[in-house]
């Protein structure tokens, strides 16, 4: 291998290395992103769960349904963070 091979090796590496730093850095934006959908999300089903507990004994089913719609939607997107770490 000479020098001009070594020279274009470093180029494409470089390359690659410049790529990777972009996609790592978008993927970061994209994760906090999500986080940040998910934290309203967690804001909300605390809030229903709070006022779940306020009401009567039986909590109605509507209330039951949103609460467990925002846990579902909080587990899948948890795990596809840690998934992505």
């Amino acid at each position: 291998m000479d020098r001009n091979d070594l020279r274009e090796l470093a180029t494409k590496l470089e390359q690659q290395r410049d790529e990777l730093r972009l996609q790592a850095a978008l993927g970061k934006a994209e994760a906090r992103e999500e986080w940040d959908e998910l934290e309203e999300k967690w804001d909300r089903l605390k809030g229903k769960l709070k006022a779940a507990g306020e009401e009567a004994d039986d909590v109605s089913d509507d209330v039951k349904a949103a609460a467990s719609m925002l846990m579902e939607e909080l587990k899948k997107g948890y795990e596809k963070i840690r998934d992505r770490l």
